[in-house]
Order: structure tokens, then sequence, then C-alpha cells
């Protein structure tokens, strides 16, 4: 069976945005697990994939991770570069902010739908921690105190950085009942998308000005790990594989994808797909472990047939 992507409504035909996007809540049906529409952008000479991804609410590593035949810093005039803008909701709670880690990517629950940002998330050595906690307290213009482990390594800082622009915190943080662990804005948008910080989650500026009215004090807040997602849409079950978070870390160095082991795809499709197991075509279900490229694809046969691959996105360079 061919795979197939998630794409927009036949024959229409959008413009690149000439700025950086930002999230739209997207309502769910009953039952259904997906959100977003794969599309095709077609690059501008002066593009690269880090223009490319804030432009389209992406991160860094998620859209090389799509692209990993394309050079990333010169796609190249026309070149057609895949934008991972569908995901299956990860197995959590749809109540407040999820957080998955290998796809870097938070989910907001509200009334009116989804929204879903790229995050940039703690380097190796100063993991993101997993688990349950909760917004404590919001605050526009914050102020940034170098906890006294950031100060051995960087004592040139001074014990408190005022909001502005060399504060790391952005124009807005929210702050969680884990100590020293904040969901905030950035001075260094480069970062969202990738694993450079000491743990805190980061957010392109105009993603945390859009999120931040909407959480309060009280909001759950759960963070997961889980490369691999399955979930249904009209009928037909889609598996999404991204790459570890040790792939992630060789895909930042030099664009590689090295083996490494996932948790149970079988045990976790056949969760998913229930009593319709007999439909599941497990040789798709095979490439999409394999090549890990963080998109939603159909792995069920019958039924419907997918919707077909987006139109180009023409249009202007991003910069």
């Amino acid at each position: 069976m061919r795979m197939h992507w998630f794409a927009l409504a036949a024959g229409l035909l959008l413009s690149a945005p000439a700025a950086a996007a930002t999230a739209a809540a997207e309502p769910l049906a009953p039952g259904d697990d997906v959100i977003g529409t794969v599309k095709i952008h077609s690059a501008a000479w002066r593009d690269t994939l880090m223009d490319i991804a804030r432009a389209y609410n992406l991160g860094y590593v998620e859209l090389v991770a799509a692209n990993r035949h394309i050079d990333p810093w010169v796609p190249g005039k026309g070149t057609r570069v895949v934008l991972p803008t569908a995901h299956i909701l990860p197995d959590a709670p749809r109540k407040g902010i999820v957080i998955n880690l290998p796809e870097m990517r938070l989910y907001y629950f509200s009334r009116q739908g989804v929204l879903s940002y790229p995050v940039g998330i703690g380097q190796d050595a100063y993991a993101t921690p997993l688990g349950q906690t909760r917004v404590v307290r919001k605050q526009p213009d914050p102020t940034w105190r170098p906890t006294a482990s950031i100060r051995a390594d960087r004592p040139e800082l001074p014990a408190a950085v005022p909001p502005g622009p060399d504060n790391p915190l952005g124009t807005h943080a929210v702050y969680l009942g884990w100590p020293a662990y904040l969901i905030h804005g950035t001075n260094k948008p480069d970062g969202v998308g990738r694993r450079v910080s000491r743990g805190c989650i980061r957010m392109y500026p105009e993603a945390i000005v859009d999120l931040y009215p909407r959480v309060g004090p009280g909001t759950p807040v759960r963070v997961v790990n889980q490369p691999v997602k399955a979930g249904w849409h009209d009928g037909q079950l889609y598996l999404e594989v991204n790459p570890t978070l040790h792939q992630v870390d060789q895909i930042e160095i030099d664009g590689t994808m090295p083996p490494a082991p996932l948790p149970d795809v079988y045990g976790i499709v056949r969760a998913a797909a229930g009593a319709e197991f007999d439909r599941v075509d497990w040789p798709t279900v095979q490439r999409v472990a394999a090549e890990r490229t963080g998109m939603p694809i159909r792995i069920t046969r019958d039924g419907p047939m997918a919707m077909t691959p987006a139109p180009l996105l023409h249009g202007a360079s991003l910069r």
C-alpha cells in the first residue's frame, strides 16, 4: 500500500506566510485523534529550514527530520519542502497542557479545540522532567534570576537580568510547580525545536504571546516521552513515529539519524487498532517505523482513501 499523507482540500492554493505563524484552535470530532494537515512549501532562494520552520509554527529538528534529503541551510529555489504540520495527539488526558518531548511540541486543550506549538527542551545533561505538574503563576516582562549552577558555569552573569533584549525568558513566563522549570519565550528563537535549554520549555516569541492569556494558575501540565503515536481520523488509523531523543541530538549535529530502539510499535498499533486489527497494513507500519519522519501516515487498508497531497505553497522569500 502506498503511504498517504494528510493534506489540504483539493484545489486549495495557499501562499507562504510573510511572517511567523501562530497556532489556531482546531476542534476535534468525537473519536478523532489527529490535528492539522501536511503541506508542501516551495522554497525561495534565500530560505533556510530554520526560516521555514518558524514561518509555519514548526521546530527546526522536526522540519529537518521530515526533509533529511535537503540541505537545511541552502534548500535551493523551488525545492519542495514537506511541512509536518499534522500531528497525532499524545496518549494523555486531553486537558490543559501536554508536552511530548521527542517531537518537541506542546499541545494546549481549550474549549475551542486543540492548539499546538513547537518548543525547545532541555539538553541531555539538563533533561526536561517527565510527569505531572501545574501552572502556579504567570509573569509578563519577567526578570531572569540565573540558578547557582548557571552562574557557576557563567560567572560573568549578574544575579538578576531585567526585562529586555538580553533576557532569555523573553517577554512572558509561565511558572510551574517544578521549581526552576518554566514555559517561557526567548530572545534566541533559533533554539525552538531543539534541545538547547537547561530543562525549561522555550517557545517562539509570538507563540508565548498567543499561549500566555489562555492559561492560568491551576492549569494542569503533563510532560510525556512518546516517540510513537497512533490514532484515528475519518475511519482510518494513522501512525506517527518521531526520532527518539538520542536521534534528535544526532540530527542536530549532522542531520543523520542513527539506529535507535523504539517502544513496542506493534503493541501500540495493536492497542489503537482494536477490533480493526485485521485492516492494519504491517509493511507500511514497518516503513513508517524505519523512516521516523514525524508525520501521520495511514496504516489501514480499505474504506475511503486518505486525502491527496496538498498543492505547493508558492510565495516570496520568508525573510
